[in-house]
């Protein structure tokens, strides 16, 4: 069988042959793999900031950060004190004043400016904590019109890694009660922002050391300048829970095409082989439903007689004009296409809600996660809309369980973000699904309370499944510009640069 495109992969009669171990193919649906000493999964804001600000203040040589935004305002711990935990700008300040050989390098897509939530013209013009010979605030404009960079990075002392969901900026923090009005959950003016649920990963060894590669070369490519990418050493963030051990690493990464050749399309067919390789449960939490190609895998998973249990967790709200027109309709429309396709009950789409008065308060899904029975997990940074699969910049990592125990460690992660999701304690959880074997008999016996999850029951399968019109301008899976324009106009920034 020939492989498939990565904008518009042909749908296969049956999955391809993938043994079990071998999901992984370096160069088609990851960049490489390489081995995790340790690896924690962070489920939302609080648990990643807290174990973010422990792994900084242990920085010696380099702190990189890569982001769609980046607001130095924020503070990483909420427990605490401001004088003991610091908004983050004065505390990369403050490290690297007590450090003579610290370096911090922040780059930032270039259009956060006007369209990330930070909203900040400290990006643009500076403030006090930057003023410092070493560190570096960026902007990144090397990137084809209408893409973003949407990669989510914090590399330390090129030991200790960070991706995921989760920019450094406003509107991040949570825990996981997911409170309709908590008092620490506040913008800079002092208003609320909703719930939101988001996950973040962490991991040491090689495989950290190739992502700090990756994050040199995003750093040389966006600003010209090539930093001292030397390896060291870090300990462990003590607040950071191991799931998992000496485990490979599969890197993944959507990089358009910008004319230089070093285009990649890895990240959408990992998370389609993942889909394809499921046997009883595919567990998805997305802020997009939308991708082309979800829609053609599972479509053909749900009308196989003995396929896998489909069960997608997502956003309810769209925001903004874009969000509402493309992403929210072709939102619906997919979920009416799988719905017909459904014959054998086996697909739920969910979105988390908590109470919130006297009406349901919706959580913001903003995790990025593909679980396949319990066996793969993907976590990072690629929407499941179309331009992730090749027209922003985006970074994903995954796992194969390799014996009984990192299934066990896979499958209890997806147990405790649905038993989360339902209010429920683990424990019941895991006993239910002991009983009945079906992730979706389990939600349909626990999902009882206040706070739960809700269907998408609005949408019937009576009504257009084909994207909706502009989709290919507004959710583009490529590049506008044909390549030889990308070609000749990175030859005239290189030639800038150089001059």
């Amino acid at each position: 069988m020939d492989k498939p495109t990565a904008d518009r992969p042909p749908l296969p009669a049956s999955a391809p042959e993938a043994p079990r171990g071998q999901t992984f193919e370096p160069g088609w649906n990851c960049w490489k793999t390489a081995v995790a000493d340790r690896m924690s999964v962070l489920v939302h804001g609080a648990e990643y900031f807290a174990a973010l600000e422990t792994a900084l203040r242990s920085a010696r040589r380099s702190i990189l950060i890569i982001g769609w935004d980046f607001d130095p305002r924020i503070r990483l711990r909420l427990d605490v004190s401001e004088e003991e935990s610091p908004p983050l700008g004065r505390l990369l300040r403050q490290l690297v004043e007590e450090r003579p050989e610290l370096e911090v390098r922040v780059l930032v897509w270039s259009s956060a400016v006007a369209h990330g939530p930070s909203g900040t013209a400290e990006l643009l013009i500076g403030t006090e904590w930057q003023q410092h010979p070493r560190i570096s605030l960026r902007l990144d404009t090397t990137h084809p019109l209408y893409a973003a960079h949407h990669q989510k990075i914090v590399a330390i002392d090129g030991a200790l890694a960070f991706t995921g969901g989760i920019d450094l900026t406003v509107n991040r923090w949570d825990t996981d009660e997911h409170l309709h009005r908590d008092p620490r959950r506040k913008s800079h003016a002092g208003a609320f922002y909703g719930p939101i649920h988001d996950v973040q990963v962490a991991f040491d060894g090689e495989a950290a050391r190739e992502v700090f590669d990756h994050a040199c070369w995003r750093w040389k490519k966006g600003t010209g300048e090539s930093p001292e990418c030397v390896p060291g050493s870090l300990p462990w963030p003590e607040n950071a829970r191991t799931h998992f051990t000496d485990v490979d690493l599969a890197i993944a990464r959507t990089v358009p095409d910008w004319g230089d050749g070093r285009s990649a399309h890895e990240a959408a067919r990992l998370t389609e082989d993942m889909l394809w390789a499921a046997e009883r449960t595919i567990y998805i939490e997305a802020q997009y439903f939308a991708a082309t190609f979800l829609g053609d895998v599972l479509e053909r998973r749900l009308s196989e007689p003995d396929g896998p249990e489909v069960i997608a967790i997502v956003s309810l709200a769209s925001h903004g004009f874009i969000e509402r027109q493309i992403m929210g309709r072709n939102r619906d429309r997919l979920i009416r296409r799988l719905r017909r396709a459904d014959r054998h009950r086996r697909f739920r789409i969910y979105n988390p809600v908590v109470p919130g008065g006297d009406k349901d308060c919706s959580v913001l899904i903003h995790s990025k996660l593909v679980i396949s029975d319990d066996r793969l997990l993907r976590v990072g940074s690629s929407n499941l809309n179309n331009r992730s699969v090749g027209l922003d910049t985006e970074l994903d990592v995954a796992i194969e369980a390799r014996d009984e125990t990192d299934r066990r460690a896979v499958a209890a992660l997806r147990n405790h973000l649905l038993a989360e999701h339902l209010g429920v304690p683990e424990a019941v959880f895991d006993a239910t699904f002991a009983k009945t074997g079906s992730l979706v008999q389990t939600i349909e016996r626990l999902n009882t309370g206040a706070r739960g999850l809700r269907s998408f029951d609005a949408i019937r399968t009576r009504g257009s499944t084909r994207p909706v019109p502009g989709t290919s301008l507004l959710d583009p899976a490529r590049p506008f510009e044909p390549p030889w324009l990308l070609r000749r106009r990175d030859k005239r920034i290189t030639r800038r640069r150089d001059a």
